[in-house]
């Protein structure tokens, strides 16, 4: 009778299992797993950016899986990633924002925000999408699920000005900061005490013209690039009182300048240990400071004026890309020698790279020669390249885990 029992719940249990969808083994079930699930951690992005586009790719076996076409303008594109990694939102130059599904390969929605944009941040809990406007400036807050707006901040100087907005990034706990390029301010934005109606905070008197901003990896220091002076300001965010300073004042000062011919990226600025490599304007050097108090700790001779100097994940190595003329190269700085240590020209137009998460790869767009080159960090070797379409930034889900990006 007992044996009966157990023979007839066993009957009902996998009945039961396989009307759910479950197979069951040595007492366990488990759902049914489709053939086409896959996870997000090895993906990325490749903005096209002459035809509108991007390119999804995976890094585990270096293959392209797809393109989403009707992106707008991506002449000066950006990205940024849900926090599942399922969503990267491009922010095109035309004022367009769109939420690519990069497993679907599709459009999940696309806005038209602006005139002519310059960015955006998705807050660390991912619920708020922050655009950074050119024209008609100012700053605009999107709910992240459905691209509906939720705010907007004028970029109004205190003397009643227009100003275009740079430097925007994500700040922790659903803050946000950006620079005012005209009106030489920086703003703060708070989005936990007030739901969707931000606190704002304004700080004046930074110095002429910033031009970039970026904020470190810790959330602590806010720096701005400033255009118009040999000089870059920062704030301390874990400071009670929010007081701008100045530092590396005149580090040019004396020498003849080149012409600018870009300006440098500071958000592809190092960050290795306590020390940070950042590109000096209108020079061929790399600045290496004190992290906590930017004091110079050496000056690096380079081949060019460089654009983005990024490092490997495990700080050993920082790899420098130049503006034209001389962007064919990349150069690669040896942290504990101060010293660059190898030299790549992969081809024509060397636009940005970006490193595999734990940083054994390094991906490298070469605009002109519509490619994407892999090299193994290790032993610099080219390990293959892909097909891409004017090819410029290149983006990898794992920034989705990290504070500015």
């Amino acid at each position: 009778m007992t044996h009966s029992i157990s023979q007839s719940r066993r009957s009902l249990l996998t009945a039961a299992a396989a009307g759910l969808g479950l197979a069951t083994s040595g007492g366990i079930s488990r759902a049914t797993v489709p053939s086409c699930l896959r996870g997000t951690g090895d993906l990325g992005v490749v903005v096209e950016r002459a035809s509108g586009s991007v390119l999804v790719v995976e890094t585990s076996r270096r293959t392209s899986l797809g393109r989403v076409e009707g992106l707008g303008d991506l002449s000066h594109a950006s990205v940024v990633f849900s926090r599942d990694e399922r969503y990267a939102y491009v922010f095109g130059r035309d004022g367009g924002l769109t939420k690519v599904d990069i497993l679907n390969l599709s459009v999940e929605r696309r806005v038209i925000q602006a005139g002519n944009a310059i960015g955006g941040a998705i807050s660390d809990d991912g619920r708020i999408v922050a655009v950074s406007n050119y024209e008609p400036g100012g700053v605009r807050f999107f709910d992240a699920g459905t691209l509906e707006p939720i705010a907007e901040v004028p970029a109004i100087d205190r003397y009643g000005a227009r100003s275009k907005t740079v430097g925007l990034v994500d700040l922790p706990f659903g803050r946000f900061a950006w620079s005012l390029y005209d009106g030489g301010e920086i703003w703060l934005a708070d989005f936990q005490r007030r739901g969707n109606t931000p606190m704002l905070t304004r700080i004046f008197d930074i110095g002429r013209l910033p031009y970039d901003g970026v904020v470190t990896s810790d959330g602590r220091w806010y720096v701005a690039g400033l255009f118009g002076e040999d000089a870059l300001v920062r704030l301390d965010l874990w400071s009670e009182r929010l007081h701008p300073e100045r530092v590396l004042d005149g580090y040019g000062k004396g020498e003849a300048p080149l012409p600018v011919y870009k300006m440098p990226h500071m958000e592809g600025w190092a960050a290795v240990g306590d020390r940070l490599l950042l590109p000096a304007v209108g020079r061929q050097e790399v600045l290496m400071v004190e992290r906590d108090t930017f004091r110079s700790v050496a000056t690096i001779p380079v081949h060019g004026q460089p654009v983005f100097v990024v490092a490997r994940p495990d700080g050993r190595q920082a790899w420098v890309n130049f503006a034209h003329p001389y962007n064919d190269v990349i150069e690669v700085i040896d942290i504990p020698s101060a010293s660059v240590v190898h030299r790549l020209r992969p081809g024509p137009a060397v636009l940005h790279m970006e490193f595999t998460p734990r940083g054994h790869e390094v991906w490298i767009s070469v605009r002109d020669a519509n490619r994407i080159d892999v090299y193994e960090t290790l032993n610099f070797t080219k390990v293959t390249e892909l097909a891409a379409g004017k090819p410029s930034g290149i983006f990898f889900t794992s920034r989705a885990h990290r504070i500015g990006l």
